[in-house]
């Protein structure tokens, strides 16, 4: 086992033995959930995985990968002591705890520059990702090439707003998020849930016509 897997295994396990110590009927309500024999439910993406003490699987019954599980875990353990339903769209920036600078910058590399760096010139093929992963496509008052939304989450949806490059200006992406999500998950899960999510485009366009 290498060094990365053996300090993935260490952190999965640390986090099982977390989880397994939550109520999580107690939880389920909050986090619109399903609960059932304490395992939880949670649709992460166009997936839902199963979440306990034992491990967090897919659908498959195959253990999720390291990010996967970490956002996940993360969600269920950083689950707030009430509901906070605030819609509206933000930048990552824009949340008011603490975001420490590295995210940021994480989200950057991860998010949108990898978006516009893959997909650049290809406004189709990107949004025929965007419907193989599930994203809806929105209307909105902001003037954009491409607009979609993805429930990430439950309680957790993301905006994804591109422009294409024209003589005047370069391609633009932005990912912007629901304000409440900043109650379900800490910056860098949030960030980690932006770059999933351009991981779930590129490979949604990497694998069409399997």
């Amino acid at each position: 086992m290498s060094e990365h897997s053996k300090i993935f295994e260490t952190h999965y396990q640390n986090y099982c033995r977390q989880i397994q110590a939550i109520d999580l009927d107690a939880i389920k309500k909050r986090l619109n959930i399903q609960v059932k024999n304490n395992i939880a439910h949670v649709r992460l993406f166009d997936q839902t995985y199963q979440v306990s003490g034992r491990g967090i699987f897919d659908e498959a019954n195959k253990k999720a990968d390291y990010v996967t599980c970490v956002i996940l875990s993360k969600y269920l353990l950083n689950c707030p002591d009430q509901s906070y339903l605030d819609a509206d769209w933000c930048t990552f920036r824009d949340f008011k705890k603490e975001s420490h600078f590295t995210n940021a910058n994480f989200f950057n590399s991860d998010t949108t520059r990898k978006i516009i760096d893959f997909f650049s010139g290809r406004l189709i093929e990107l949004k025929t990702a965007a419907e193989h992963i599930q994203g809806v496509n929105e209307q909105t008052d902001l003037a954009y090439d491409l607009s979609f939304s993805f429930t990430a989450l439950p309680r957790l949806s993301l905006l994804l707003l591109v422009n294409e490059a024209d003589d005047d200006f370069p391609a633009d992406c932005k990912v912007l998020f629901q304000r409440q999500g900043e109650y379900y998950l800490d910056p860098e899960s949030l960030a980690m849930t932006s770059g999933l999510l351009a991981q779930k485009l590129i490979r949604a366009d990497e694998t069409k016509g399997d």
